[in-house]
């Protein structure tokens, strides 16, 4: 192998290496924002009952193939909060990482479909989107 073929190899691997750092950091990111903004919301609204669904993130072939025969959907949002609210059924909120987050189709679709069935599904990109949109949805009621 020549020194520019060797270079070459090395670069490619530095360049994967970094890309799934940065997918990482992505997904730490938003999962620290989920974390922070389930905090707030237990803290505030001690008696909603919210639930993660968790759809994303890498799996083993063999655990993902068994999650699907379970039911695992492509596109279902990050929690669930299944109280009916202001002629909502419930309130589904997927979590992005800030301006950088962006919906796949099947999230674009999915939540769609979940508004047809009368459900309130939002986007939250900070925790200052999250808190607004669960003050909005809560107004006004005992919880």
């Amino acid at each position: 192998m020549t020194v520019e073929e060797i270079r070459e190899l090395w670069n490619s691997q530095e360049s994967k290496t970094q890309q799934k750092k940065e997918t990482s950091n992505r997904k730490n990111s938003e999962h620290h924002l989920q974390v922070e903004c389930l905090r707030w919301l237990h803290l505030q609204h001690p008696k909603v009952r919210c639930y993660a669904i968790p759809n994303g993130g890498y799996r083993m072939p063999t655990t993902a193939k068994m999650m699907r025969a379970e039911g695992q959907t492509a596109g279902i949002p990050d929690l669930h909060i299944p109280i009916p609210q202001n002629g909502y059924s419930s309130l589904y909120i997927e979590m992005k990482n800030g301006k950088k987050g962006v919906l796949s189709d099947s999230q674009k679709s999915m939540i769609e479909e979940l508004r047809g069935y009368g459900n309130k599904v939002v986007i939250c990109r900070t925790i200052d989107d999250f808190i607004r949109e669960i003050n909005e949805y809560f107004l006004g009621s005992k919880y």
